[in-house]
């Protein structure tokens, strides 16, 4: 399946895809990897829905891929919905089908979508992929594929990168909501609770609340405390400033003191009934984790400060809107990174904006990792300079 990309003049055939989840302006990343092959005589296509349009050609009028030539090209928008759309599952090692006594099951076609990559005369795999993705493209590539991967992420998480695709205009859109969300607290005189996605990594809470002057951020890395959370609140809301802003990540982290768990409210009886395993914020089998994290914050704080709080949940309406003109620019240096990578000869490897340069990263640095934000981030330092409450006192 391996060829040698780089090393022929014969016109090469590449293949491009999306991971799971809308990411704003992913057909700028697209039209860069398109106007790179065309330089080179190379055709683009590309491939619908995950790997669907590949495992399922039936479902696709087209046959499930999509010629990139310059006429579409020329006429994509690059700030509009995904050409190529998305799939809810890329993993083509756990592909779910159902058998022929019409039970759910996970079956291997990691071997059926490398042949027919072959059938297809396709020579080499641009993907763009974040999070459990490069690791699916890291095993194709060790099966024989010739890959290269473009880090998107909302939450900036990517290992190996500065800054992934999507995460500005996240960040972008985050800072609009919470300057809302702190006009609405003052005009209501309470403090809003705004939960904001980083289920690992605080890039976009941390960022994004220092823009926006808000009294609190509580990111995954740093365990917060609600007593000095709650101490903080007191000095800042005050007769002459009635209302707050705290800016939560949706995997921030409370210290279980005593007290803590003593205000803790009881577990909803209808939530226990229909998912009996939920016992902890962790639990793989909990419902829907989307708004815990604000509730929690904005129920315990009421409690400790007794001022009104309401809880504010931003999730997946981050991923919509338009694609800033960094993000656009970006996705275009990494679509043309791609395609110098695989003209270079490089495979197995991911585009990594590693400022002023774009880099290529061997997957295997990437995989099983995640970008956090480390206790000497400048970020840091400037948000407790700012008098920006961290959950906890600086140690």
């Amino acid at each position: 399946m391996s060829t040698d990309i780089g090393q022929s003049s014969s016109p090469k055939r590449i293949a491009i895809n999306v991971g799971a989840g809308f990411v704003p302006g992913i057909n700028a990343a697209v039209m860069g990897a398109a106007l790179a092959a065309g330089k080179l005589g190379w055709e683009l296509v590309g491939i619908r829905d995950g790997f669907d349009g590949l495992l399922h050609p039936e479902r696709y009028p087209d046959g499930g891929l999509l010629s990139l030539g310059p006429r579409l090209i020329d006429n994509l928008d690059p700030a509009g919905a995904g050409v190529l759309g998305q799939s809810s599952r890329v993993d083509p090692f756990h592909v779910r089908t159902v058998d022929a006594d019409g039970m759910v099951e996970e079956v291997d076609m990691s071997d059926a979508l490398l042949q027919r990559l072959k059938v297809e005369e396709i020579d080499a795999l641009i993907s763009v992929f974040g999070g459990q993705g490069l690791s699916i493209l890291y095993k194709l590539q060790r099966k024989g594929l010739n890959a290269v991967c473009i880090p998107r992420a909302i939450e900036n998480d990517v290992a190996a990168t500065l800054v992934s695709f999507g995460f500005n205009s996240a960040l972008s859109f985050t800072i609009e909501m919470l300057d809302k969300a702190r006009q609405s607290a003052q005009s209501a005189r309470k403090i809003a609770v705004v939960e904001v996605l980083g289920a690992q990594a605080g890039w976009l809470a941390l960022q994004a609340g220092i823009a926006a002057c808000a009294d609190a951020v509580l990111i995954p890395e740093i365990p917060c405390d609600l007593q000095a959370l709650a101490a903080s609140l007191k000095q800042r809301v005050t007769g002459r400033r009635p209302y707050g802003l705290v800016v939560v990540a949706e995997g921030a982290k409370l210290v279980e003191t005593a007290q803590a768990r003593a205000d803790k409210p009881a577990e909803h009886a209808l939530k226990a009934s229909l998912s009996p395993l939920a016992t902890g914020e962790a639990s793989e089998h909990v419902i829907q984790r989307s708004g815990q994290a604000a509730e929690t914050v904005a129920n315990r704080l009421q409690l400790l400060i007794a001022e009104e709080t309401f809880p504010l949940v931003l999730g997946p309406w981050t991923r919509g809107g338009v694609a800033t003109a960094v993000d656009r620019q970006l996705g275009l240096a990494y679509g043309a990174g791609a395609i110098r990578a695989l003209n270079a000869g490089n495979s197995g490897v991911m585009v990594a904006f590693v400022p002023p340069d774009i880099k290529f990263v061997p997957l295997a640095q990437a995989i099983n990792k995640v970008r956090t934000v480390p206790a000497d981030s400048e970020f840091i330092q400037t948000a407790r300079s700012l008098g920006i409450c961290l959950g906890r006192e600086q140690s």
